[in-house]
């Protein structure tokens, strides 16, 4: 099994960045797949969840109008576009999957800064 994020970087406050994630070794369809984040001497905090089949998806309110999550099940890949940055989303960004069990890739790390 693997989670493998792509696409964090530094970028200035008001700027865009899109995250990857692509997962491999199990049934991704059949997963929900989330966004955690986790900041410097900070808890790791969920950003944003879809499910497997029906794609719901819900928010974090930190982040709610700024981020979006979306998922290609024909490619095992899901996303975060974010807009808008802060300083604030500063962090490690992580992928999740859930359904019996539960995968975490290895993070890819975000910075914003002027």
């Amino acid at each position: 099994v693997q989670l493998v994020e792509s696409g964090g970087g530094l970028v200035q406050p008001g700027g865009s960045l899109r995250l990857s994630c692509a997962a491999s070794g199990f049934t991704f369809s059949g997963y929900a797949m989330s966004w955690y984040r986790q900041a410097p001497g900070k808890e790791r905090e969920w950003v944003a969840r879809i499910t497997g089949t029906s794609g719901f998806i819900n928010y974090a309110d930190s982040v709610k109008g700024r981020f979006t999550i979306s998922r290609d099940n024909a490619k095992n890949t899901v996303y975060l576009q974010m807009n808008s940055l802060k300083p604030e989303d500063t962090a490690v960004y992580y992928c999740h999957a859930r359904r019996i069990y539960e995968y975490w890739g290895q993070g890819t790390q975000v910075t914003v800064s002027s």
